[in-house]
């Protein structure tokens, strides 16, 4: 086990599609035995940037607790909760924000886009990287995984920390991005990166009758049924081989490369292995939305654990900074 403290989020702004699975929500259950202590929370305060609902907001952070939990994330082996639950967030977000310079901020690839697309950008967006910078150092989190879009803003929190350590200080650690290379980029059913954006998107908590559907939504090309062919080149293969154990990957390799097969053949093999993959997933979740007290529960306790830790990093920041003059 690394001696390492790991620490990741994901907002509750929507449904999790396969994408989010593969690229972060997998990735987490597969390292929550591996480090010495895991943090997962649900980031809120980001959500409340494009989430301006109460119900809606309320739905979203129950929804993705019971996806979480669906998913595999133990709340015995990690401390599962809520941003929103530790004050302590805004708190350092507000003493970073006195420290970091504009220009900094409008670096971010989020503000630069918005930007470019003449959108009205809030304040908590510009920000944005600030509080991601407090969610992390909080909890002296060395280890951060993350999609290749968020390196940037990993690369902006050591940043952060270096100016105020030698303002104030050697007080945090600087954190590290970790990037799953094999499936930093996962493709929807149109080639390109899956994103809720694109609407290309396979929600991982639908039916088997719906997954089936948009398998069949793949397009391919007018090759003959018996022309070999080369599975690398085609979308449909580089999403089934997410799920596929190493006997199914060899019958699809099969169907594609020795010809004889129909791609409506192909596209149905390939729904069943995605179906028997999630199988387990789906039940855990409908198991929990029956329970929404425990999940709830769960989350509160994660809180009150994650706060302690919180409360202690940021006494010692208020003390860094000058405010403890009791």
């Amino acid at each position: 086990m690394k001696k390492e403290i790991l620490l990741s989020g994901i907002k509750p702004t929507g449904n999790p599609h396969i994408g989010n699975y593969f690229g972060a929500l997998k990735q987490w259950v597969d390292l929550q035995n591996k480090y010495k202590k895991v943090y997962i929370f649900i980031p809120d305060y980001h959500a409340l940037i494009s989430v301006q609902d109460k119900k809606k907001m309320e739905k979203n952070i129950l929804n993705v607790a019971i996806d979480l939990l669906a998913v595999g994330i133990d709340p015995k082996k990690v401390v599962f909760y809520k941003q929103s639950d530790i004050p302590a967030h805004t708190e350092l977000t507000w003493i970073f924000n006195c420290i970091v310079s504009v220009p900094t901020l409008m670096r971010a690839h989020a503000f630069k886009d918005s930007q470019a697309k003449n959108k009205d950008v809030s304040v908590g967006l510009f920000d944005y990287p600030i509080l991601q910078t407090s969610d992390i150092v909080l909890y002296d989190a060395e280890i951060v995984p993350v999609g290749e879009d968020q390196k940037q803003h990993i690369e902006m929190a050591r940043e952060i920390v270096r100016k105020f350590n030698n303002t104030f200080g050697k007080t945090f650690k600087e954190p590290r991005a970790f990037v799953k290379k094999e499936v930093s980029v996962i493709l929807g059913n149109d080639g390109r990166k899956m994103s809720k954006s694109y609407k290309n998107e396979l929600p991982l908590f639908v039916s088997e009758k719906e997954t089936l559907k948009y398998m069949m939504s793949i397009p391919m090309d007018s090759k003959k049924i018996s022309a070999k062919k080369n599975p690398e080149k085609y979308t449909l293969y580089k999403i089934f081989k997410l799920f596929a154990n190493a006997e199914e990957n060899k019958k699809m390799r099969k169907m594609f490369e020795e010809g004889g097969y129909g791609y409506g053949e192909i596209k149905i093999f390939a729904a069943e292995v995605v179906n028997k993959y999630l199988k387990d997933m789906r039940k855990k979740r409908k198991e929990l939305e029956k329970n929404p007290e425990k999940v709830l529960k769960i989350l509160k306790k994660g809180g009150a654990e994650a706060k302690k830790q919180a409360n202690k990093k940021i006494l010692e920041v208020r003390k860094k900074i000058g405010f403890e003059i009791y």
